[in-house]
């Protein structure tokens, strides 16, 4: 059995140095091609709350599929449920984490003017501890999701310290130049930022929006202090890409595992090619 804890995943890149890649998953495809893919150093499989909506609500039957392939996989894989706003998703979690077998949760309060997003992070810090997963926060969110802020916008170190101290979470989620649904790679990671925010914050932090940085501005950031990365448009262009391939090939087509194989190889094919350079 290979699934982990994200604890034990931070816990090793923070000791050789490196980070965590995590990946998203929409569909089980996803999670096929995260377990596939990633090397011998693990990855994560997240899971979204706009996942769970297209999913009907419930994220149980995806979450437990996702158990069942890192529990089959060859590599170390966790579980993590990302960018959870609705607070009923966040208790419904944190009393599922055992069965689901959730390592961590994103706290996603970013939207709350700031003493309500720290009141709202703190108590569903306590819960997830006392059932033992960790907490990933942001404070403001990352530039260019849903338009809510520019993609200039940065973390003040000063501000993401006293919020890390203030919640107690285990992960913080930082605005260093990168930005959600990125489709080029053309983000510059502000690396010097990100050595002051190190510098002043206790618990590790985590770059959104990953899919836009190039391999070079990524292994900067990993070497000044990201311990977890996040990719996911990388892994639906190569998916989207791949099947307007197969279908213009063949229009005749109607068995969706024709398709569906090469998606699932070229969405493998990324998680690979991130993986060497974040893990």
């Amino acid at each position: 059995m290979s699934l982990t804890s994200t604890a034990e995943l931070i816990e090793r890149a923070i000791a050789r140095g490196g980070a965590v890649p995590a990946f998203n998953v929409i569909m089980l495809e996803h999670a096929e091609a995260i377990a596939a893919g990633a090397s011998s150093a693990g990855a994560i499989l997240q899971i979204s709350e706009n996942a769970v909506r297209f999913h009907g609500g419930d994220p149980a039957p995806l979450l437990l599929a996702c158990r069942a392939v890192a529990r089959a996989a060859s590599v170390p894989l966790a579980l993590h449920l990302d960018h959870v706003q609705d607070p009923r998703l966040v208790d419904l979690a944190i009393r599922s984490s055992r069965r689901w077998g959730l390592g961590s949760i994103m706290v996603d309060a970013s939207r709350l003017p700031y003493a309500e997003n720290v009141a709202a992070t703190t108590a569903a810090a306590a819960r997830a501890h006392r059932a033992g997963i960790l907490v990933e926060a942001e404070l403001g969110e990352i530039g260019g999701k849903d338009g809510a802020h520019a993609p200039g916008v940065r973390t003040d170190p000063q501000e993401a310290a006293a919020f890390a101290d203030a919640t107690n979470v285990d992960l913080l989620a930082v605005a260093v130049g990168s930005s959600h649904a990125m489709r080029e790679r053309s983000a510059a990671v502000d690396t010097a930022l990100v050595e002051r925010i190190a510098q002043r914050v206790h618990v590790p932090l985590v770059l959104h929006g990953s899919s836009g940085v190039p391999d070079s501005d990524l292994r900067q950031a990993i070497g000044a202090g990201m311990r977890k990365v996040n990719v996911g448009t990388a892994l639906n262009l190569a998916a989207t890409s791949t099947l307007r391939t197969a279908l213009a090939a063949d229009p005749d087509i109607v068995d969706p595992r024709r398709y569906t194989v090469p998606v699932r190889d070229a969405m493998t094919h990324v998680v690979a090619r991130f993986s060497a350079v974040i893990a």
